[in-house]
């Protein structure tokens, strides 16, 4: 199948679009830095999400996988406005067979930086949207929202031993993702599934169900 991923330079975009090379599909790669995966049926395009204007004209898109994103740097404009520019460019038309959005559990939790957070939630509202739109061509649209993943992203806290020990007393699992398990699931739910559609599906190791009952001791 013929793949578009955007963010394909390094962590989560950068392991799903290897997976998807290495189970025989085409796929063509967005990101604003050079590539950095070499393969004979892997194309890329170095542009900025944000400018539409420099987007490459491609017609036959028949999985988008919405997967660039940044933290603290005009993340409404690139996490959900360019988000929503692509998926209308490539993924609002006949030839698509799934679109998947890259999330957040923070999306759900508001547990992040304000502007962060608000972005990832509206990338769990527009997800349904656009589920009742492609419906109409047999598609599916789906996000998977990642807890804490490990990505060059988040060596700021990985590399912290403090703040890491305090990370992990909240994360039931008592580890992180890596880029590689998230892939999985981004294969599993744009080339396996054919019927679940507009999720919403959080994988944060538990995080966002960890809760402290208090009770009295018998």
């Amino acid at each position: 199948m013929k793949i578009l991923i955007t963010g394909t330079s390094q962590g989560i975009g950068k392991a799903i679009a290897l997976l998807f090379l290495q189970n025989g599909h085409s796929v063509t790669g967005i990101d604003r830095q050079e590539a950095s995966i070499s393969h004979a049926s892997y194309t890329h395009f170095t542009c900025d999400v944000r400018d539409i204007d420099s987007f490459p004209e491609l017609h036959d898109v028949e999985v988008l996988i919405n997967n660039a994103g940044t933290q603290n740097e005009d993340d409404i404009d690139i996490n959900l406005k360019s988000l929503i520019r692509i998926t209308e460019k490539y993924g609002i038309q006949k030839n698509i067979k799934s679109i998947l959005n890259i999330g957040s559990a923070s999306g759900h939790t508001g547990a992040e930086f304000p502007e962060y957070c608000a972005s990832k939630g509206g990338v769990i509202a527009y997800t349904k949207n656009v589920a009742q739109r492609v419906a109409a061509f047999g598609a599916t649209c789906n996000s998977i929202d990642p807890g804490g993943v490990l990505t060059p992203l988040n060596d700021c806290v990985v590399n912290d031993p403090q703040l890491w020990n305090e990370i992990m007393k909240q994360t039931p699992l008592k580890r992180w993702a890596t880029a590689e398990e998230i892939a999985l699931w981004a294969y599993f739910l744009t080339i396996t599934n054919t019927f679940c559609t507009g999720q919403s599906i959080i994988i944060d190791g538990g995080e966002s169900i960890n809760s402290h009952f208090v009770w009295p001791k018998e």
